[in-house]
């Protein structure tokens, strides 16, 4: 026996994204042409002979036409709907359309709504509600006076109103919603582009410190391996240990969700320095700090110890955290020479100049460059952001991290 799959009934009758779902755009200038059909009355006057002078009547159809066609066609387009020769059509046309209703009256004020509809393609702001009064006015008026139509004075002058205040109305909406949604796209490259910057940053602290690590311990080890095997298994451990731990950072780099802490850093720091005959020295006072700013400064030290392992040359590096009320800061200073730039002179590279960003953003700042009494020193700075109440204790001068 057969079995036959029934499909589901959700989503039925609902277009798909991506499957013939065409989202409305902004209407354009073709279709506000089938409300010259408005004109049918006046032309078949022209056709049936019972408008005197007829050449007159034609050439002024065929000019309020053509009018009408140039302008609501320029008022689609910004640049040319602002421009003056938009405005002096429009006053054409209401000549015409005014020359028109005052010579034959009856169909021929039927041309009112469609010169309110082109100065709502036109004109926009305070402008626009005066112009359509003033026109609605004018229309009853030479309405009442001309008469010979079936509708009523305040009819016409109705009409004309609603025909240029409703064509406003859309045309000021529909280029609203243009602008979201060009905005929206423009925010969405803005956070592509940001989280290409956050993830090239992180992958820059994360495995150049790392790598520096491992090929300073790696250095290490072989040196000691002849004179000093289990010291040189102990350097070995640790290099598993920080491949292990690069590991795990790099996923949750990955996932946007990676966390650091300031002591875990100092902690890591020590071991580096110390694997590369550099003396660490690691001072801490002050209050605790917040999650965030623990965050930001264990890049910096992260980044520091990278440097100077790297290229300091140094045989002291100084870590000191002092935290108050008001502002945080990481000082890191080394008896060395300092990165160099290729051109030759010291100066900080790519991992501190995107840590200033980082820093910037938060609103703290970064500086580094040669020390006062040489070496080279890297000073972070951060506002600090009370979490802990008044439960924060001074921490001891020398930090056993």
């Amino acid at each position: 026996m057969s079995r036959t799959t029934r499909p589901s009934g959700r989503g039925q009758g609902r277009p798909r994204p991506g499957r013939g779902f065409r989202r409305p755009g902004t209407p354009g200038p073709y279709t506000l042409m089938p409300w010259l059909l408005l004109g049918l009355g006046a032309f078949s006057n022209l056709w049936q002979g019972e408008t005197s002078n007829p050449w007159v009547g034609g050439l002024g159809l065929f000019a309020f036409n053509t009018l009408y066609v140039s302008v609501v066609f320029r008022g689609f387009d910004r640049r040319k709907r602002e421009s003056t020769t938009s405005y002096v059509l429009l006053v054409a046309m209401g000549v015409v359309t005014f020359s028109l209703a005052i010579g034959y009256g009856g169909s021929w004020l039927l041309f009112f709504p469609l010169l309110s509809l082109a100065y709502g393609t036109i004109l926009r702001g305070r402008g626009l509600g005066w112009g359509l009064i003033t026109l609605a006015v004018c229309a009853s008026l030479v309405a009442l006076w001309r008469g010979g139509h079936s509708s009523e004075p305040w009819t016409i002058g109705y009409g004309t109103f609603i025909s240029g205040a409703v064509t406003a109305a859309i045309l000021t909406l529909s280029e609203t919603v243009a602008e979201l949604r060009a905005t929206r796209q423009e925010l969405a490259r803005s956070a592509v582009e940001q989280e290409r910057l956050r993830f090239s940053r992180d992958l820059h602290d994360l495995l150049g410190h790392t790598l520096s690590v491992i090929v300073v311990k790696s250095e290490a080890a072989r040196r000691l391996a002849p004179r000093d095997l289990d010291a040189a298994l102990e350097q070995v451990g640790d290099i598993e240990s920080v491949g292990r731990q690069a590991l795990t950072e790099i996923r949750e780099a990955v996932t946007g969700y990676r966390e650091g802490s300031l002591d875990t850093e100092l902690s890591r720091a020590r071991s580096a320095l110390t694997a590369a005959g550099i003396e660490p020295v690691i001072r801490r006072s002050g209050p605790p700090l917040t999650p965030q700013t623990e965050v930001l400064l264990g890049w910096v030290a992260r980044e520091a110890v990278t440097n100077a392992v790297r290229h300091s040359g140094a045989s002291r590096c100084e870590f000191a955290v002092r935290s108050t009320r008001d502002q945080v800061r990481l000082t890191v200073t080394d008896d060395g020479t300092g990165p160099v730039d290729p051109d030759g002179s010291v100066g900080g590279g790519t991992g501190l100049k995107g840590l200033t960003e980082r820093l910037a953003a938060a609103g703290g700042s970064l500086e580094s460059g040669p020390g006062p009494k040489g070496g080279f020193v890297v000073v972070a700075e951060l506002p600090y952001e009370a979490e802990y109440g008044d439960q924060g204790a001074a921490a001891d001068p020398e930090c056993g991290c």
